[in-house]
């Protein structure tokens, strides 16, 4: 039985991450085309990085991606603290509210973005491509943060006003430390989704391009092989970050 475990464990591994990995191996490849392995080069790596447009590309990505994950960590967690103490009927329906951008699909939410700035007469820019991915990323936030919100004692939040502290001070002394490994989950989880986003980003923005849409715009004449380097540094930063996060994790616990 442990064999059968194993042996299915190993194929959803190599199914998720054989595509990866030969990406990783082909964007080495001396050729552009995928299909012959000419030999060993790093010629798109140095391409990639004096090519502006996906540098600039790069850059409206990561800072969407890192002020939206912020953003999102701090309205969603204090989010998750007031629906933890509302009563239970009314706590059941906020979170069957925060939950429906979770399953809606991405089209809905950007379509519905982008008529509620025109509505507003708001025109579409990088501000509103920001505002779009923090208002995405919020409820992922506060589903990730619920569950420790739950697991937490009631009591030990009121011990702390009990001897005298204020409930903001109570807050951030107490409730944050012990929900900490939830906000992390959300921020990294925020962060990749804001990263990887593409239809909301597509009906959002107007004179900025992101890594998603910059290259759905390549693919329609064939996939350069800066994009195949492009992603394996990607790939390799954000699995940095996770090793990171899960090492600091494990020390502190």
């Amino acid at each position: 039985m442990n064999l059968v475990k194993k042996a299915f464990l190993t194929f959803i591994l190599v199914f998720l991450y054989a595509p990866i990995f030969v990406l990783i191996v082909y964007s080495f490849n001396e050729s552009r085309s995928m299909a012959h392995w000419t030999g060993f080069s790093l010629q798109w790596y140095r391409a990639l990085l004096q090519d502006t447009t996906i540098m600039s590309a790069l850059l409206v990505t990561v800072s969407v991606a890192v002020v939206a994950s912020l953003v999102s960590t701090v309205i969603g967690t204090f989010a998750a603290i007031g629906i933890n103490v509302m009563t239970k009927k009314v706590r059941i329906a906020v979170e069957f509210i925060t939950n429906i951008p979770v399953v809606n699909p991405d089209i809905v939410t950007g379509i519905s973005l982008m008529l509620l700035f025109i509505f507003f007469r708001i025109t579409l820019s990088y501000t509103t491509l920001l505002v779009s991915h923090i208002t995405f990323c919020i409820p992922y936030v506060i589903l990730s943060v619920m569950p420790k919100l739950s697991q937490m004692r009631d009591q030990t939040y009121e011990a702390a006003l009990d001897l005298g502290a204020t409930p903001l001070y109570a807050v951030y002394k107490v409730v944050l430390p012990e929900i900490k490994p939830g906000i992390m989950t959300g921020a990294i989880l925020a962060f990749t989704l804001s990263l990887d986003d593409f239809v909301v980003s597509l009906f959002t923005r107007q004179g900025v391009q992101t890594l998603s849409t910059l290259i759905y715009s390549m693919a329609r004449r064939g996939i350069n092989p800066k994009i195949n380097a492009l992603s394996a540094m990607m790939f390799v930063a954000v699995l940095g970050l996770l090793l990171i996060v899960n090492l600091r994790t494990d020390r502190n616990s």
